[in-house]
């Protein structure tokens, strides 16, 4: 990491503050905490709407992960692609799947993905405009209308612009996945 790791000793926080962040992530801080906790109120609020974007939201969870996998490996987010892929495994993905995410990002995630089917390929093709060009073509968020109701398309876009947020952080600080 580019900065000091945040200890209670470099940087006092309240302790319901370390404790709401241990308890959201099984009671070990990562690498992210140890950033974030330098400012108290980034770190509070981080860990507010990462929880409701991460728990909290009706949409695909493995669409979701997948979008998310899809900004880790167009920004060099490492870090996020460590975190994200298990998750998405664990809610149904496959690794074909990410597999085939790889080879479109390395090809410059441009058009639609090949080796990625439906929902996932549409998702993976949004995701890779909202990180790559920031506006999305009105054919694909016209696709998107037609596949997703309203709260779907708010949660799946709100998803990954959180992670967009987050890639930025992880990779402009140089926090890297844990050992």
């Amino acid at each position: 990491m580019r900065i000091p790791d945040w200890t209670p000793e470099r940087k006092p926080q309240p302790q319901d503050l370390v404790q709401a962040i241990l308890e959201r992530r099984g009671g070990q801080l990562i690498n992210l905490d140890r950033a974030l906790l330098w400012s108290e109120p980034l770190a509070r609020g981080w860990n507010t709407y990462l929880k409701a974007v991460r728990t909290g939201l009706g949409a695909s969870r493995q669409l979701r992960e997948i979008g998310i996998c899809t900004v880790a490996l167009i920004t060099g987010a490492a870090y996020e692609y460590h975190h994200h892929a298990p998750d998405y495994l664990a809610a149904g993905g496959t690794q074909a799947s990410l597999d085939a995410l790889q080879a479109y990002v390395q090809g410059g995630a441009r058009g639609e993905p090949s080796g990625l089917a439906g929902d996932e390929a549409l998702v993976v093709q949004y995701a890779a405009q909202m990180t790559r060009d920031v506006k999305v073509e009105d054919a694909v968020f016209a696709r998107m209308q037609q596949r997703f109701e309203t709260t779907e398309l708010v949660e799946i876009t709100s998803a990954i612009a959180t992670y967009n947020m987050v890639a930025r952080f992880l990779v402009a600080l140089g926090v890297s996945p844990e050992s």
